[in-house]
């Protein structure tokens, strides 16, 4: 079978099963009302852009308040489960998988002397920890992956699993959550962002686990992202507080929870967010002058600044951070630095604050093992290793904790600005962090044309939900042309051109091309 007769062959598998991954109905799949400008915004009003996203951030914590019956049931089946001995896993996908370990590392540190409680939370996301940084090719689409990882985890009958998922239906963490169901007593919860009634008739396996009575569901639907499907923003954004602040206060009176939200809700209405502006065009300018870009921080912060800068390559088709054992290297515009780290592993251990969690399933793929892990070194090592292979300059954006001062210290080139945190605890901070890393990363990729008006018409087509968003950007940017293409002539074009064309090339923009001409 040659490549033309393998695509075509893939895309008839995926209309098989296309039913199941039409998401185009859920409110996080949408397009947001205030953001159809976004992408001349970002290039003539900044200022305005940046209020904007601000705004909408704004809005995760006013759901938030609306949901504290349910923050207070999380919060007292946590405890439960830590007082009887039992432990706290935390399981997700994607951008909800990285939010999961950003929340054991967080948890970790916050009790960084206390080795028996520290041990308490353990995160997974699909493909293990390798998939921070690089995702495993359509590890999301099997529930079977999600159980088998959850069972090798040593997952028991005192523990319990919180599952999130941004839109209600990866079968990953679908296929985890009810495999918890099978070994403990404890009964699951599950967190996501879509209404009931809507995610019922768009998938089979959402009805599966929403109709269940025995999983315990926390709905924190809070309507579509900045910048459309992209849910690394706003959706992670809700979930990643709500089982967050259950954690960190599980010891706590409920009126701690309270008081902590009320707290970053004033506080983030206050912030002005104005310096994000200059570091927004200097970052740009970086890229444009053909330089790379290092974020350089430590284990304060290292998560949460990860996190961000792996998520743009799925979302804006970039290169993801090159591993040093690859011999072809096409380098990610940034990567992340941790100077003080000695060596790879002293880094991922630093990042973790834990030994990194790896497997390696032959039948599946080696990506997921520790020696692929180690590749991928943002110690001190890189600064010698990478700019042998680069032959381009590069910049070091310096992001920082000041914990005598409680301090965000930000500095890039000539650009520096503190944060000062106020009252905020150590998870607010590393929220208020990503809140303003997703407001400053979006806003660059519109400086570098990465979305038209606010469809993320560079996304990666790398598992089967992001097939069907490509093609649904696709028919709404030909239909704005006055032309009409079946889906079934659309995904068999996705199937045979996305993997043709070079990563860092818009696979949206090239089928709206053809489909044109």
């Amino acid at each position: 079978m040659n490549q033309s007769q393998m695509s075509k062959q893939l895309a008839l598998e995926f209309l098989a099963i296309s039913k199941e991954f039409r998401l185009g109905g859920l409110p996080t799949e949408s397009p947001h009302p205030k953001t159809l400008n976004l992408s001349k915004d970002s290039k003539e009003f900044l200022g305005r852009a940046i209020d904007t996203i601000k705004q909408i951030d704004l809005g995760v914590f006013m759901e938030m308040r609306n949901s504290l019956e349910n923050l207070k049931l999380l919060q007292i089946e946590i405890k439960k489960t830590i007082d009887l001995g039992g432990r706290i896993f935390l399981c997700g996908c994607g951008a909800t998988g990285r939010l999961s370990l950003a929340l054991e590392t967080i948890w970790r540190d916050q009790h960084i002397n206390n080795n028996e409680l520290k041990e308490r939370v353990i995160s997974f996301m699909a493909g293990g920890d390798v998939a921070l940084i690089h995702s495993v090719e359509k590890f999301e689409d099997y529930p079977e992956y999600g159980e088998r990882q959850l069972r090798e985890l040593g997952f028991s009958e005192n523990d319990m699993l919180i599952s999130c998922t941004e839109g209600g239906e990866t079968p990953f963490v679908i296929g985890a959550t009810e495999a918890a169901l099978t070994i403990s007593q404890r009964r699951p919860f599950f967190l996501y962002c879509n209404p009931d009634d809507i995610l019922i008739k768009t998938a089979e396996r959402s009805k599966r686990v929403v109709e269940n009575k025995e999983i315990k569901k926390i709905n924190l639907t809070v309507g579509p992202m900045a910048l459309t499907g992209s849910t690394r923003m706003q959706a992670t954004t809700i979930l990643m507080y709500t089982v967050g602040l259950c954690l960190w206060f599980f010891q706590d009176d409920f009126n701690s929870i309270e008081s902590e939200l009320s707290r970053i809700t004033e506080f983030t209405r206050n912030l002005d967010l104005g310096f994000l502006s200059r570091f927004i065009e200097c970052e740009s300018e970086i890229y444009k002058n053909d330089e790379y870009l290092f974020y350089e921080t430590d284990r304060k912060l290292g998560i949460s600044i990860l996190t961000d800068t792996t998520e743009r390559s799925p979302t804006f088709s970039l290169y993801p951070f090159e591993n040093q054992q690859d011999l072809i290297k096409n380098p990610s515009l940034s990567y992340l630095l941790f100077s003080q780290s000695i060596d790879s592993s002293n880094a991922w251990n630093e990042l973790l604050g834990r030994e990194p969690r790896c497997f390696h399933w032959p039948e599946v793929t080696d990506q997921t093992t520790i020696e692929r892990l180690l590749g991928f070194d943002f110690s001190r090592n890189l600064q010698a290793i990478r700019p042998e292979y680069l032959n381009r300059p590069f910049q070091i954006f310096t992001i920082t904790y000041n914990e005598n001062s409680h301090l965000i210290e930000f500095s890039l080139k000539n650009e520096k600005y503190q944060l000062n945190l106020g009252p905020l605890n150590f998870l607010s901070t590393h929220l208020v962090l990503k809140i303003i890393l997703n407001n400053l990363s979006t806003l660059v990729m519109g400086r570098l044309d990465r979305y038209e008006s606010n469809l993320m018409t560079w996304v990666r087509a790398s598992n089967n939900k992001l097939v069907d968003r490509a093609v649904r950007y696709v028919d709404i940017l030909l239909r704005q042309k006055g032309i009409n293409v079946s889906y079934e002539d659309l995904v068999i074009a996705c199937f045979r051109l996305k993997d043709q064309i070079p990563r860092d090339q818009s696979l949206v923009l090239t089928m709206v091309k053809e489909f044109s001409s």
